[in-house]
């Protein structure tokens, strides 16, 4: 059953076009990737079908009472409203429940106004009758993995990444039945991400999400629709099969291509022969012309060759760091660290947000003094630095005027050059957006900007955090492609899994502020290992529970009695701990009916005071064992 269908839908602004006549019809239980090249209108199109913008022409219908929600790239709220008010804005009945039950529980004064508590005790019951504490649950539990713990601050004290979690947080406990999300894993950690995707891929929802990283396309999506050059183009499959079969479509466009310009260069020979007076068929056969001359020229554009940059000469002395050491406050966000660059070294940096990655690259880069230790950095190392904030430009300035501002022209290699306008052409700015202001362009643009900024200045070290937020897929396959072939030194802070794999030897594993380990392979070996350790460590559970509490008493033995009561004691621990991990494996699920996730949560709850308990004392008999 259709929940939404688009007929024939248009939409400009002033004179550029971003499509035109489109039609797409999506599904309940459809779960769709659309991609595009940055600044060609798939933000647009996603505000069209979400209802925030209206189309020039055509028309966008629903199904009735359909619930929807979606996550803008850049979400407001108000600025005077709690983070808990923001969570809970839904008017219905429960989420007003739980939004005063909350604020209520997090009131000092409730423990001692008895007024408050006699209304404490009425949210309570009224709680019980709306079965609101499984959703509250979930709540905690969306919350808690996003790192949204402050419920009192006001939105306006947030950084735009935890405006973004914020607004995903509120969508995901919507429970929306059609979904649409813009970007969603820019500003999550890999963690969150590996545990959204995961998330969206259980539940039984409709899904339409722009997205550039590959892993959460394919874990998530199974169909992917293609905005190019103002048509719509569909894939029924992963982002695989996508490649394969976009790769088969540009090949018969090109061989239509050859052929329209063949011909083409045969009409330009006859309308250059043919007298002005024209027959009526001669006419039609001009008004072919025109058409097949747009057409050549269409399909043309926008094309671009591979990104190749002068890289400046690298010497044997690279960058080496010596117990290098660095402390905000209280905390030290790094500790100790050392480490030698080969030539030629590529590596990864992966960890929580906030544990030290940026200030590391800063103090890499001399833009940041290290407390202690000392940074060794070779004569010949030009650093190009990619920073997370982006592009600091007068919105006001022309493109043009960002890269003449560094150079008027670029080296490529030893005997080539290009003038601005060439190398901005290059990197798939065309001519007709050289004198656009900097504000004008997309964040994708921007981004794409700021990264040919870098690379005009033939850097043989490049650091790059999160090189990948809001790039197309496009731009990231080119940049991919010359990364590859960058003989230079390389560091990537990223979040996306396919760049870290294609690109990296080992990583810089931050797990949390201070404490770095080097792995040596990619992301996909690191995760492996990671969960290999972990499932050694559930295994080992029991043995490594508590320490033993102090002996009570003297003794150099069990009794039989006791020795009895430990071997029953073992059997038992098993049992709790695979009840334990049934109930969990059923709770995350999320297709338990309200009462029984309650019960689960309950007895799940008991299971772990009565393995407290038990583990304590097996650990007191061990002791004599």
């Amino acid at each position: 059953m259709n929940i939404l269908q688009a007929n024939n839908i248009s939409k400009a602004y002033s004179e550029k076009i971003l499509f035109e006549g489109i039609s797409l019809s999506i599904s309940q239980g459809q779960k769709v990737a659309l991609i595009a090249r940055n600044g060609t209108g798939k933000t647009t199109l996603l505000n069209i079908l979400a209802g925030t913008d209206q189309p020039d022409e055509g028309e966008c219908s629903y199904k009735n009472d359909l619930r929807m929600a979606y996550l803008p790239q850049e979400p407001v709220f108000d600025p005077d409203i709690t983070v808990s008010m923001a969570l809970l804005s839904a008017d219905n009945e429960q989420t007003r429940t739980i939004r005063a039950y909350e604020e209520l529980v997090g009131d000092e004064e409730a423990a001692v106004d008895p007024v408050k508590q006699q209304k404490l005790q009425s949210l309570t019951a009224q709680m019980d009758a709306l079965q609101a504490w499984d959703y509250e649950q979930r709540i905690k539990q969306v919350l808690s993995t996003l790192k949204i713990d402050n419920l009192r601050a006001k939105t306006g004290t947030l950084s735009g990444g935890q405006l973004k979690r914020l607004a995903l947080a509120k969508i995901l406990i919507e429970d929306a039945e059609f979904i649409l999300l813009d970007e969603p894993t820019n500003h999550l950690d890999v963690d969150m991400i590996e545990w959204l995707e995961n998330y969206l891929s259980r539940q039984k929802m409709t899904l339409l999400v722009v997205t550039h990283d590959r892993y959460f396309l394919d874990a998530v999506c199974n169909e992917i629709i293609e905005l190019e050059n103002g048509r719509l183009y569909t894939y029924r499959g992963n982002y695989a099969y996508y490649l394969e079969k976009k790769q088969e479509r540009l090949a018969a466009e090109a061989a239509q291509s050859d052929r329209a310009a063949n011909l083409l260069k045969k009409e330009t020979e006859w309308m250059r022969r043919t007298p002005q007076a024209r027959t009526t068929k001669s006419k039609a056969r001009i008004e072919g012309y025109h058409t097949l001359k747009e057409k050549a020229q269409k399909e043309t554009e926008g094309e671009a060759g591979d990104i190749k940059i002068n890289m400046a000469r690298l010497g044997k002395k690279i960058l080496e760091l010596k117990e290098v050491s660095k402390t905000y406050d209280d905390l030290r966000v790094v500790d100790d660290f050392s480490y030698v660059f080969k030539k030629g070294e590529r590596t990864g940096i992966v960890g929580p947000n906030g544990t030290g990655k940026s200030t590391l690259l800063k103090i890499i880069t001399g833009q940041l003094q290290p407390d202690s230790g000392e940074v060794i950095t070779g004569e010949t190392i030009r650093f190009g630095f990619y920073r997370q904030e982006g592009l600091k430009v007068d919105d006001n300035k022309k493109v043009i005027e960002v890269i003449t501002d560094i150079a008027e022209n670029i080296r490529l290699d030893k005997d080539t050059w290009m003038s601005a306008p060439q190398f901005l052409q290059y990197f798939n700015f065309p001519y007709h957006m050289h004198h656009n202001r900097v504000g004008k362009l997309s964040g994708g643009e921007k981004r794409r900007l700021y990264l040919l900024t870098v690379l005009i200045n033939n850097p043989n070290f490049l650091i790059l955090d999160e090189p990948t937020n809001d790039l197309d897929i496009h731009t990231l396959n080119l940049l991919e492609d010359f990364l590859t072939r960058f003989p230079g030194c390389l560091i990537i802070v990223s979040h996306d899994r396919y760049f870290l794999d294609r690109l990296t030897e080992h990583l810089f594993v931050f797990r949390s502020p201070g404490d770095i380990k080097d792995f040596p392979g990619n992301y996909t070996d690191f995760r492996k290992k990671q969960k290999q350790l972990e499932e050694e460590k559930k295994a080992a559970a029991p043995k490594t529970a508590k320490p033993a509490p102090a002996r009570k008493r003297e003794k150099t033995k069990l009794s039989y009695k006791e020795q009895k009561e430990f071997d029953a004691l073992e059997k038992e621990i098993e049992k709790l701990e695979e009840e334990k991990a049934g109930l969990l494996e059923k709770m995350n699920a999320g297709r338990l009916p309200a009462d029984e996730l309650l019960k689960a949560s309950t007895r799940f709850e008991e299971l772990e005071q009565i393995l407290d308990s038990k583990t304590n004392r097996w650990l007191e008999l061990s002791e004599w064992i």
